[in-house]
């Protein structure tokens, strides 16, 4: 039938394709698309299900609990997350402990001191040379170092007397300050001062020093530094750049100049690109008004030999000229033979115009000028302002002329300060005249330049003129005027003056005595107004117009909120050598802060400008850290955080906030813990919205004692956000993977007679869930229930499959009437999910019955549903089922998705349906926008699956005519399955064939194919294909290694075998999972000991343990050879292991130790044995008695023998005729006693009551 359908199917038009919506169900349930209610709305959250929960609800009243007492307890039941004290102590370990920390790394050296009872120190140096040189890892673990170090001191604390050798030290601190347990290393060099060891190593103090640098401890770093100066060490360059850079950055300029004074005295050979940090230093030097120290250390670098940067004459210079020190200022451009940037001249220029006048400015510009100084218009331009303000026209056009015969271009602000300059000097009609001329110039006259224009037009009373110069405005586009106004009335609007209070009236008096000027047709005319105000209105203007004030356009700009334009204006107040005020600077960060600007903005700014940052009020720095943070910029923000705090500055909680919510998402876990500290000092607390956020991401960073400090002071603070705040904190530890502490919370306010409502429970079950901790799930299901408590829609669609499950399906179908609703499509989800949980657990007829039950209430049925049936039936082999339900799908015009064809082929291979799943093939084809090899991968996968490798032949055939191109999924499958259906030769083929395509086989298809050849006897084929291997870097695995070794040893080829390890020893090529069991074990049955040993040790570097089985080839292999101590030493480290030595190990180490004489080592071998639970063997037990009976110690033989028959072994004639037979030599006599004679025939179970009857 179902070919049929099928063949039918092929003949209709294309299939219509519906989208389901279970699908994407299946794919993520866990997002809470259908949690009622939400967070930020706590009045909603049991809105949906209050009319069922009613008693329930009253429950959630918070405000009664003692938000204390409940977090301790949880801090004190899970303490062990976040603290260490897992660790033993150091000071209680033992040394065999210590030993075992390190064996992983250097087993060899390990082994060598397993069974020492003291070290010496030439011990302890060899332990750390070991240590140091057979670790492949760069990075240390800290746990071997503390190790190394546990070594250390317990070899210190043996006796008064031990000395540590210098070299000892040396390394031991070395691997210390690389995993940061830097107090550590200040133990270790002041315990060996006091023991005469001094140690003067520049390496190990220059580390210590970058390493208190790293963690921000700048007192100990200069600490150790001092040490070092006291020492006489030189520190290392990288040391001194790195200490030199953290104390520019916390502006430490005393420390600074003494640290960087000693470095250029060391007289390092420092190249130009090292430069950056000595310019730092000096121009921060120069920026806290030390200008000779800078000036002291430019010369030292000169004398080095390098060329100090233009930026840092610059700095210099301006240092000299905040101090007003112009002198000295030339001096030094003189002794460093060149010339100020353009820049910093000009603001030599400004300086000197407003405090010695444009004489002595001009005179400097000369001197400056002979030291090469390139004057540009803006110079010139300072010039003529300050000119036109001491009303020296005449040379304010001198100076324009100059710039015109320099081929310059003048400022459109040196004109407005010759315009004013001509009016102040009553040169009006001129005006127009330098209006022309700057108008061929190409200089464009803006609202500026008009109101000099104006207001020099209103003071000389030429209101006609000002009338001209409103319709030359209207003309360049900068107003508007319409044919009512007046245009004087618009030229006093711009002046800012009254127009209502201003009045032009015509003179009647016969004698003019009102007259105060007069128009083009005579008239006397005069102003009616407040004339005092009036002059001090145009007058202004005038003033104002002679020399920018860039701060007050800065800080008016501000105001309007167009920081762009007030950018502009900053950069023309550097060019006019003007510097930003305090106040202009204050305006201008906050807008910038306040606007979408981009941060980069803000930064430049602030490196432009750094000592006006230190000056800020901490309204504003508050402002910049919360910026700064939010955009990303968190290390800034650190730095002027650090800042205010050094200036007491109030922090507000806003700024804590910000930086603590960067540094979770980039910074490390002590970083965050450093600010944390600080800000639960100054008694920070968050917003309710950023505590949120902030809990979520302390959560994430596994801060979880921090995370419960912020939930005690959230809801203290926060009485009526309680319920809010604890879902919030439940629902981050649920993500994170901490459900569990997340129930031990909502135990807690159980025990205070609190329950939460159905959010916290729903998000309890959804972390359990999601750390597959079903059990814990449905018990908090269970106690939900208790409470009248419905489980959102979410939790349980994730419950219900996995209660089916747990074989709980009662309570699956329970849960399903609980959470559906009539005609809803929460009624859909959780049929489907409970349909999911049949499927997957193969109870077919339940699903048939939910089917029709679906069917009977309406529910409309989607794609999902088929696809979980066909899931369903085909799991239970039921062919006839899955061909009706195609079907139907078929009717209903559903397409077939890739899961149900894989589910639909599987079936069909598995039943030999061969013409049926060729028509399901092409359907796929044909009716589906499917890759057509994904198709064709399936087909070919379970084809192989049920051992039908003559089709897959066919079909690569098929897609050999079609020219399609296989991917790196058909031939590994290829491979892998010509591989098991024995065709060898084939799946190398296409192995080959996939190789040449850079394709990269996948591991296990690799090592299938090996062992294939190997077991087949093509050993030649499989060494080939490893060459391969080798030659692209390719690893090869534990089972790829052992086939080809093993192979090379069964033919023989110990050499080439022991040549191959080696091999894959040097090009790396050995995975972290490698096992060389087997091989140890062969290499020792062929007599290769030291390679067995040596794969052995590689597994333990590896981090795999090896069996029971290796040690004991091992150690027995040692007996053979005689060599008794080394055979102990890998003894000792199986049991410290944990393992468990075989009957044959200890019997083998017994004799050997009684053949040679070491009678004491095999007595306590036998002992130990005895204690771990191992019977010694009959043989142990006689080898021992005879040894010692040789050696005439007959109590200890008698001791032996009582202790062998405990054992249940009764003692041979020989062993008893031995005993008897060394009784002459015996001192004992029978004084009232027994003799040993009695004693060894009563204990050997012979009495004297049998004395009769053994006559007898």
């Amino acid at each position: 039938m179902l070919q049929s359908f099928l063949n039918a199917q092929l003949q209709k038009p294309h299939i219509k394709q519906v989208g389901s919506l279970f699908s994407h169900f299946r794919v993520s349930t866990t997002k809470n698309r259908f949690f009622f209610g939400s967070l930020a709305d706590p009045s909603s959250q049991s809105s949906t299900s209050s009319s069922e929960n009613g008693e329930a609800i009253k429950t959630n009243d918070l405000s009664a609990i003692d938000c204390s007492s409940i977090v301790k307890s949880v801090i004190l039941r899970y303490s062990h997350i976040w603290e260490t004290n897992g660790v033993k102590p150091l000071a209680y370990s033992s040394l065999k402990e210590h030993i075992l920390g390190i064996s992983d790394i250097s087993p060899e050296t390990a082994r060598k001191f397993r069974r020492v009872s003291q070290l010496k120190p030439e011990d302890v140096l060899e332990i750390l040379l070991g240590f140091q040189f057979r670790r492949g890892n760069p990075q240390i673990e800290p746990g071997n170092v503390e190790s190394l170090w546990g070594i250390f001191k317990w070899a210190s604390d043996q006796n008064k007397g031990f000395k540590h050798l210098p070299q000892s030290c040396k390394i031991m601190a070395s691997m210390l300050i690389q995993v940061g347990l830097l107090r550590e290393v200040e133990s270790l060099l002041a315990e060996m001062e006091t023991r005469g060891i001094l140690l003067d190593s520049n390496e190990i103090f220059s580390k210590l020093v970058e390493g208190y640098v790293g963690v921000c401890e700048s007192e100990r770093a200069i600490s150790v530094y001092d040490q070092m100066m006291g020492r006489g060490l030189v520190p290392s360059l990288s040391c001194y750049n790195i200490l030199i850079d953290h104390l520019v950055q916390t502006n430490e300029t005393q420390l600074v100049f003494r640290v960087c004074s000693d470095m250029v005295e060391r007289e390092f050979e420092l190249s130009q690109p090292k430069m950056a940090n000595l310019e730092n230093v000096i121009k921060l030097l120069c920026r806290d008004g030390k200008i000779q120290e800078g000036r002291s250390l430019v010369k030292k670098v000169m004398g080095l030999g390098l060329t100090p940067s233009s930026s840092v004459l610059d700095e210099i210079a301006n240092g000299y000229c905040d101090k007003k020190d112009f002198e000295d200022a030339l001096r030094f451009f003189a002794e460093m033979n060149c010339a100020p940037n353009v820049i910093i001249g000009n603001k030599i220029m400004h300086s000197l115009c407003w405090d010695f006048g444009t004489e002595s400015a001009d005179l400097f510009l000369q001197e400056l000028e002979h030291l090469g100084f390139i004057a540009d218009e803006i110079t010139f331009g300072i010039l003529i302002s300050w000119c036109c303000r001491e009303g020296k026209l005449k040379k304010a056009f001198i100076y324009l002329s100059e710039i015109l015969s320099r081929n310059l271009k003048p400022d459109k602000c040196s004109y407005n300060a010759i315009i004013s300059g001509v009016f102040n000097e009553g040169l009006w009609k001129h005006a127009q005249d330098i209006l022309h001329e700057m108008v061929d110039m190409g200089i464009k006259p803006d609202l500026s330049t008009f109101r000099v224009l104006l207001a020099g037009y209103c003071k000389a009373r030429r209101f006609d003129e000002a009338k001209e110069t409103v319709g030359e405005m209207v003309n360049y586009g900068l107003i508007q005027l319409s044919s009512q106004e007046d245009p004087l009335s618009k030229a006093f609007t711009i002046l800012e003056l009254d127009t209502l209070a201003i009045r032009v009236k015509r003179d009647n008096d016969v004698g003019f005595s009102k007259t105060e000027f007069f128009d083009n047709l005579g008239n006397g005319l005069y102003l009616e107004t407040d004339l005092d105000e009036y002059e001090k209105r145009v007058t202004g203007i005038l003033e104002d117009s002679l020399v920018p004030d860039f701060n007050s356009l800065v800080t008016s700009i501000c105001s309007c909120g167009d920081v762009k334009t007030a950018l502009v204006m900053v950069d023309e107040a550097a060019c006019w050598g003007q510097e930003l005020s305090l106040y202009a600077f204050s305006a201008l960060l906050e807008g910038l802060c306040a606007s979408c600007f981009s941060i980069k903005a803000v930064t430049r700014l602030l490196d432009k400008m750094p000592k006006l940052v230190s000056q800020v009020d901490d309204e504003t720095l508050n402002l910049l850290v919360q910026t700064l943070c939010k955009r990303g910029l968190i290390g800034m923000g650190e730095i002027i955080l650090n800042g205010m705090l050094q200036r007491h500055l109030s922090i507000k909680s806003e700024t804590y906030s910000a930086l603590l919510v960067g540094l979770c998402q980039k910074g490390n876990s002590s970083t965050i813990q450093y600010w944390w500290v600080l800000a639960r000092r100054d008694k920070w607390l968050p917003e309710p919205r950023n505590g949120k956020v902030l809990l979520g991401c302390l959560c994430q960073k596994k801060l979880l004692k921090e995370a419960l400090e912020l939930l005690e002071s959230m809801m203290v603070t926060y009485p009526r956000l309680r319920l809010d705040v604890c879902n919030v904190f439940l629902e981050k530890l649920c993500c994170t993977g901490f459900t569990a502490i997340a129930h031990a919370l909502m135990d807690e306010f159980l025990q205070q007679g609190c329950s939460l409502d159905h959010t916290a429970h729903s998000y309890l079950m959804t972390g359990f869930c999601k750390e597959k901790r079903f059990e814990e799930a449905f018990t908090v299901l269970e106690s939900m229930l208790a409470k009248n408590l419905v489980p959102c829609l979410d939790v349980s669609i994730l419950l219900i499959p996995q209660l089916c499950r747990a074989n709980r399906v009662e309570k699956a179908i329970a849960l399903k009437n609980l959470s559906s609703r009539e005609e809803s499509m929460e009624s859909f989800y959780v049929h489907s999910a409970l349909m999911n949980g049949f499927c997957k657990t193969r109870r077919i007829q339940d699903a048939a019955i939910l089917f029709q039950d679906m069917l009977s209430k309406g529910i409309i049925l989607d794609i999902g549903i088929y696809d979980m049936l066909v899931f369903g039936f085909c799991q239970a082999n039921n062919v006839q089922k899955v061909n009706e339900l195609i079907g139907v799908m078929m009717r209903k015009y559903l397409a077939f998705s890739i899961s149900v064809y894989r589910d639909v082929v599987r079936l069909l291979c598995k039943n030999g349906m061969i013409r049926p799943l060729l028509s399901m093939k092409e359907l796929m084809l044909t009716e589906n926008n499917f890759l057509y090899l994904v198709v064709y991968n399936i087909l070919i996968f379970h084809l192989f699956r049920t051992g039908n490798s003559l089709l897959v032949k066919v079909i690569l055939g098929e897609l050999h005519k079609k020219g399609l191109l296989l991917d790196e999924f058909t031939y590994n499958f290829i491979v892998y399955g010509f591989c098991q259906s024995k065709d060898l030769p084939t799946s190398v083929q296409y192995l080959n064939g996939m190789i040449s395509k850079d394709f990269r086989p996948s591991r296990h298809n690799l090592r299938t194919v090996i062992c294939c050849l190997c077991d087949s006897g093509m050993l030649g084929k499989a060494l080939e294909l490893s060459r391969e291997m080798e030659l692209r870097g390719w690893i090869h695995g534990s089972v790829a290694q052992n086939a080809i070794i093993g192979c090379l040893l069964s033919h023989g080829k110990l050499k080439e075998a022991e040549s191959f390890i080696d091999r894959m020893v040097e090009k790396d090529l050995i995975p972290d999972n490698i096992n060389y069991d087997s091989l140890i074990k062969r290499f020792c049955h062929h007599g290769r000991l030291i390679k067995a040993v040596e794969l052995l040790n590689t597994m333990l570097k590896k981090g795999n343990l090896p069996n029971s089985s290796s040690y004991d080839s091992v150690i027995q292999s040692f007996c053979k050879l005689n060599r008794l101590d080394e055979a102990m030493d890998f003894h000792s480290e199986m049991l410290d292991r944990k393992l468990r030595p075989s009957i044959k190990t200890w019997d083998s180490l017994a004799q050997n130790f009684c053949h040679h004489g070491r009678t004491a080592e095999a007595e306590s071998l036998l002992f130990s044995m005895i204690q771990k639970g191992e019977t010694p063997t009959r043989e142990m037990y006689t080898s021992l008695i005879n040894r010692v009976r040789f050696e005439n110690d007959l109590s200890k033989a008698s001791e032996l023998l009582q202790a062998m028959q405990r054992s249940g072994f009764a003692p041979d004639f020989g062993t008893h005729w031995s005993l008897i037979s060394n009784l002459n030599c015996s001192k004992e006599r029978d004084n009232g006693s027994r003799g040993f004679l009695s004693r060894l025939l009563s204990e050997s179970g012979f009495s004297q009551g049998n004395k009769s009857s053994k006559q007898g």
